[in-house]
């Protein structure tokens, strides 16, 4: 069965090339799909397009096929096209003509937008909740390691003391800056295209106000030409909020495994969390982190690779834009195990104390040893000049005191307002009108 079927029974190695995978990515779709039929049932009742009896009908129905594909048992037959035309299919078996009545005032171009865009807006959300446990846990391993002092590095080379505190911290408010762009995404995709048909509007009277409220949207996309165009658009800009996210994970892991190697030897996690060799005895692989570091550097190709799909596009709908879901959407269950296994990780984590008393570390602290000349009241220059000398003379006297107390420093790493920063983004996505929303459509 196919929507846009007449009298031509369309060659099986072109159906073949043009359905590809696509099957398999509609049924992480259903459920939306589902609700937009639903609202969109209830639209036509409204404007007259069906009777409060059809209306009744379908939505019932549609309750019905819901149940089925939350519970993974909704399939879509081999002689059906998608998951739009399966959906019709069962509606029609059960109802007859009123289940032939669906599809009216729609086109399937909208079906797939609004289907799309509910699914990432869920997506997000799934993100965001899986994020807040991994940021509480590295505010508290900061607090907790506060004062554990670690060598901190530029271009790879020794440079200043930095903190374990510090180093929690800092990935902490990176997930801050993560989830500001995640919420601009969210933003973008809370938006209703329903009713955009196939991409010019329609010339039945629907209330497309009505949709928006129904399936909990923040607002309408008004021009229905540019409903169709941000197909494409909405999939890029979610890519690049979760490869900003996978960015932060990257260089986590990064860090993760340069500090278990034995000649940096800062941190030691559990046997059972890490894996060995099947020749040397004595080692003690980051397997996770480093998998966690090529996942995440996969995600973040995603927003190049979805804006070349889409280069040149002209308006309106373009077959082209079915392959973004291949690389897109399993990309969001990569990045929740990907911070499952982090959290794991952090949970486990053992930090090495006193790493800083080692005498390779002692230039660490040559910084500190100008800033108290600074305070002696030696220009900083000559002091700068002082220490350098001292130091390729073999004179450097150590002093391992260090007193930095400005905002987000050592000895003041701001974790409060960190953690007020992140539950001022949180509050702005407003879960919470979607889900009374959801709730509305699909109790019985």
């Amino acid at each position: 069965m196919k929507l846009w079927q007449k009298n031509t029974t369309v060659s099986s190695a072109v159906e073949k090339f043009t359905v590809g995978n696509d099957k398999e990515f509609d049924l992480m779709l259903a459920p939306f799909d589902i609700l937009g039929n639903i609202a969109h049932a209830k639209m036509l009742a409204s404007v007259g397009l069906l009777t409060a009896d059809e209306a009744e009908a379908l939505v019932i129905e549609l309750q019905s096929i819901y149940t089925l594909a939350i519970a993974g048992n909704l399939t879509i037959a081999d002689s059906i096209e998608d998951i739009h035309s399966q959906i019709e299919f069962l509606l029609t078996k059960a109802l007859g003509d009123t289940g032939k009545k669906i599809h009216s005032a729609r086109s399937r171009n909208d079906q797939v937008l609004v289907d799309i865009k509910l699914f990432l807006r869920s997506e997000i959300e799934e993100l965001v909740n899986s994020v807040q446990p991994f940021f509480d846990l590295l505010i508290n391993q900061s607090e907790k390691y506060k004062a554990h002092l670690l060598p901190g590095y530029t271009h790879l080379q020794l440079a200043m003391p930095s903190s374990f505190g510090l180093w929690f911290g800092a990935y902490a408010e990176s997930l801050v800056d993560d989830l500001i762009t995640l919420q601009s995404a969210y933003q973008v995709v809370n938006k209703n295209p329903l009713g955009s048909a196939a991409g010019y509007g329609s010339s039945f009277p629907i209330n497309r106000s009505m949709t928006t409220e129904l399936l909990g949207f923040a607002d309408l996309n008004y021009n229905v030409v540019y409903a169709q165009m941000g197909r494409g658009k909405a999939e890029r800009i979610t890519a690049q909020a979760i490869a900003n996210l996978a960015e932060t994970l990257a260089r986590l892991s990064m860090d993760m495994c340069l500090y278990l190697n034995q000649n940096f030897d800062f941190v030691n996690f559990p046997a059972e969390l890490t894996t060995g060799s099947s020749i040397m005895p004595h080692k003690k692989n980051p397997d996770v982190f480093e998998l966690i570091r090529s996942h995440c550097n996969r995600i973040k190709a995603l927003p190049n690779e979805i804006s070349m799909m889409t280069t040149n596009l002209p308006s309106g709908y373009h077959r082209d834009l079915q392959l973004l879901k291949e690389h897109l959407f399993p990309a969001f269950q990569t990045l929740k195990d990907c911070l499952s296994m982090a959290q794991l990780m952090l949970e486990n984590i053992s930090v090495k104390e006193n790493i800083m008393d080692n005498e390779k570390y002692k230039y660490a602290f040559s910084v500190e040893a100008v800033n108290a000349l600074v305070l002696e009241g030696l220009p900083f220059r000559d002091a700068y000049k002082k220490v350098g000398l001292d130091i390729e003379s073999g004179n450097f006297e150590v002093s391992s005191s260090v007193n930095h107390v400005h905002e987000g420093t050592i000895g003041n790493l701001c974790n409060d307002q960190i953690h007020q920063m992140m539950q001022t983004v949180l509050a702005k996505f407003e879960f919470e009108k979607v889900h009374i929303a959801i709730q509305q459509l699909i109790k019985a």
